[in-house]
């Protein structure tokens, strides 16, 4: 396969899901790529990919070490497949930065290997920018190919039609689709004010991908840093009245569901691209 290369034979898999989530966009917060690399920890590298064919080094460039003045080393982006056996099956964690090139040559080469190992379903994973308060339990959108992939209880959305720019990943998750494999997704709301990891999103994310492959994923000290976390936000806002207001206004607008439509998240993401937090505060980080 031309972008990938295997790295060793993971013999007969049971029951293989692919699992995939990319830095960069749809990855606010990089709540997806945590999740991801949390699932992938202490797993075995199954396949790597020709970063000087899917990467422009001027955009995404590699990070350089100088010591005491002398050129060291290197750290090249880098998109991986990783397999790990939790609960009774098979999952291949597909992660690292989004590629800049060669998207439809990236979808047919996972394909072939997805048909390969016998994938049975792709699970793709994502945040994105919304407006949502951080004091409410973090919203997950759904996507399904089809009827039928998600629980009842799964908010599948938005509703009517969302036009956004395109990311790598639901390219990829196309082709797949494409040739009958089932696919979901499952895609945190972030509060677009917050600047930092969001650990509340990666546990949500977590929860919502074990619980539809069957599996629970140690969290960790997520938990715990999701606490702290809260108790920083919260005492940031008591100490500025506007933040407290627009806060407010958000759980006002929330509703019962917590499903923005399409034209809400359009805007959401417009405003994300600009760098702009439009008539809500600027970023609150750590």
């Amino acid at each position: 396969m031309g972008l990938l290369r295997l790295e060793g034979d993971v013999g007969p898999l049971v029951a293989p899901a692919l699992v995939a989530a990319f830095d960069g966009w749809i990855d606010a917060a990089g709540a997806s790529t945590a999740a991801t690399g949390l699932i992938a920890s202490g797993g075995e590298t199954l396949a790597t990919f020709d970063s000087d064919a899917i990467y422009d080094y001027r955009s995404r460039r590699p990070v350089l070490d100088i010591v005491d003045g002398t050129l060291t080393e290197l750290a090249w982006p880098d998109l991986t497949i990783t397999h790990r056996s939790i609960g009774g099956r098979d999952l291949l964690l597909l992660t690292g930065p989004e590629p800049d090139l060669r998207w439809q040559e990236l979808g047919r080469d996972l394909l072939e290997l997805g048909l390969r190992l016998g994938v049975v379903e792709w699970v793709s994973l994502g945040s994105i920018p919304a407006a949502v308060p951080h004091t409410r339990p973090v919203p997950i959108l759904a996507t399904a190919s089809k009827p039928g992939l998600l629980r009842a209880d799964e908010q599948q959305g938005p509703p009517g039609l969302l036009r956004v720019p395109a990311a790598a990943l639901s390219t990829v998750e196309l082709e797949v689709t494409g040739a009958g494999v089932p696919t979901v997704g499952f895609y945190a709301q972030v509060p677009h004010y917050v600047g930092s990891p969001f650990h509340a999103a990666t546990i949500a994310i977590l929860e919502h991908a074990g619980r539809h492959l069957g599996v629970e994923f140690p969290l960790g000290s997520l938990p715990d840093d999701a606490a702290a976390q809260r108790q920083r936000l919260d005492a940031a806002i008591a100490q500025d009245e506007d933040l407290r207001a627009y806060v407010d206004r958000l759980e006002t607008a929330m509703g019962e569901e917590g499903i923005p439509s399409g034209d809400e998240l359009a805007q959401e993401i417009e405003r994300y691209l600009r760098g702009q937090g439009g008539d809500g505060p600027s970023r609150i980080g750590d």
